[in-house]
């Protein structure tokens, strides 16, 4: 018995199936395009909202990690992947178990002699240890362990995508806030206009025509402001979502005049491979293969024989008092062996189905890599190309404004033309927006270059306490509901 236990045990340490090994992807030296020089500097991804100096946009962000209701959910299933792991650990150690009964027995006796009524008490002890000679409980907490670092890596993928979409419905509410200010300036510089044209027509300086025409581009800029604020007003809700709480409480923040957040000039994006390791849901993609690769081991295991300790011992006695005295103690131990023979090919249907699983994570895997390359490149170019735009189009505004200003000189001596002052105005409008818009782009486009990269959360996440709390969770009586 002795030599049995000491081979099984040795045998236990034995696994089947494939040992997984990350897997290799080719990368480019650098990335095209690049937003700075040295940008193959490894990028500091370390809070990098704090780079835009809103200490408004600070506040929201750490407000969202608390609160949001995404987050709270991926710490519940960090939770669910730990307890399933120990639950999973917990197969690779024996189990023992104790019982007792106490009965009251009657005997019935032949020959007409009275019954017989004894008492019964039988307390023992049961114990069983599963050798997993060939790994599958090993392989099953492997998995499980992967399932963990998914779980983690899921936590901070939610923390990247929440983070990144707070600074952009934050840099949207500002741009509207500005576009309606805008608006409202330029719809009033036009209405003076139109009451100056007003007044020429009165002199007979001008004609109605002039008039209308100065009147209807007023209101068609003065237009535009409902727009903007119902833009603004879903961007404020949407904070309040992220945030987890009311955007009734948002609008006072957010409701003085703030300006545009900038990002830094100089920005350093790294190397391709560097997204392997910063990227949380590429890191997650590669846990989850690993985990599906684990489990082709559990499937594979149960082809194998299984062999149990099992053991017991328990003691009987017609009184508690006899119980260590006069009791009748019997006990059993020995292995068990369980061999498949036939079950109609489900064992090896169990094995192809999860290679069939793990070809489609790895699928998955390659396919995170090729997205985050795609995300960082199309937001460098987003980047670059928006800074150019932004240039050209300051040098737009400066040029119509100072045609705006002559124009309205010119007219005002009796040199110029309305259609000059109009067309000058409207320009010098739209030239104005366009601005606004493109350095919302560089904002928004440094927002997801940073995500794409995988900065995000940097500081301590506290998952140990689930969001729901029970009040009893001892043995007690139900309580009914007040629809019972």
């Amino acid at each position: 018995m002795c030599a049995l236990f000491l081979i099984a045990t040795g045998l236990s340490g034995c696994v089947v199936g494939p040992d997984y090994q990350k897997p290799s992807f080719l990368m480019a030296g650098s990335w095209s395009g690049k937003a700075a020089a040295h940008a193959d500097k490894p990028p500091q991804l370390a809070e990098w909202w704090k780079q835009l100096k809103d200490p408004i946009l600070d506040g929201l962000i750490a407000q969202a990690v608390a609160a949001n209701l995404d987050v709270a959910t991926a710490k519940a299933k960090v939770r669910e992947a730990r307890a399933s792991y120990r639950e999973q650990v917990g197969t690779l150690l024996p189990t023992v178990e104790s019982t007792a009964s106490a009965t009251r027995n009657r005997a019935a006796a032949a020959d007409g002699a009275p019954a017989t009524i004894y008492n019964n008490y039988q307390p023992g002890f049961d114990a069983s240890w599963e050798l997993d000679l060939f790994g599958g409980n090993k392989r099953a907490a492997e998995a499980a362990k992967y399932g963990v670092d998914a779980a983690d890596e899921e936590l901070r993928d939610t923390l990247v995508t929440l983070i990144g979409d707070v600074a952009t419905y934050y840099i949207q509410a500002r741009e509207y806030q500005q576009l309606t200010e805008l608006a409202r300036d330029s719809s009033k510089s036009q209405s003076q206009t139109a009451s100056l044209t007003r007044t020429e027509y009165g002199a007979g300086g001008s004609s109605m025509v002039d008039v209308s025409k100065a009147e209807a581009q007023a209101a068609s800029t003065h237009a535009d402001i409902p727009t903007y604020e119902i833009s603004y007003a879903k961007s404020v809700n949407r904070l309040g979502v992220l945030l987890g709480k009311s955007p009734l409480l948002l609008d006072g923040l957010l409701g003085k005049k703030s300006r545009l957040p900038t990002p830094p000039s100089k920005l350093s994006v790294g190397i391709p491979a560097d997204i392997l390791n910063t990227r949380p849901d590429v890191r997650q993609a590669e846990r989850q293969l690993a985990q599906a690769t684990a489990k082709i081991g559990e499937a594979e295991a149960n082809r194998y024989p299984s062999v149990s300790l099992t053991g017991s011992i328990n003691s009987s006695a017609s009184s508690v008092s006899e119980l260590g005295k006069k009791s009748t103690i019997g006990w059993s131990f020995g292995p068990s062996l369980t061999v498949p023979i036939f079950k109609g090919g489900q064992l090896k249907a169990a094995v192809d189905v999860a290679k069939a699983q793990r070809d489609q994570y790895v699928f998955a895997y390659q396919s995170a890599v090729l997205s985050a390359l795609e995300d960082v490149q199309n937001a460098i170019v987003s980047l670059n190309r928006s800074r150019a735009r932004s240039v050209d189009l300051g040098k737009a505004v400066e040029g119509y404004r100072t045609a705006a200003n002559l124009s309205k000189k010119l007219k005002t001596s009796g040199e110029g033309d309305l259609f000059d002052v109009l067309d000058a105005e409207r320009s010098l409008y739209s030239a104005q927006q366009n601005l606004i818009e493109t350095r919302t782009d560089i904002a928004t486009h440094y927002v997801s270059l940073n995500k794409a990269l995988g900065g995000g959360w940097t500081g301590p996440i506290d998952i140990s306490q689930p969001a729901a709390r029970d009040l009893v969770e001892a043995p007690h009586l139900p309580v009914k509901s007040i629809a019972q």
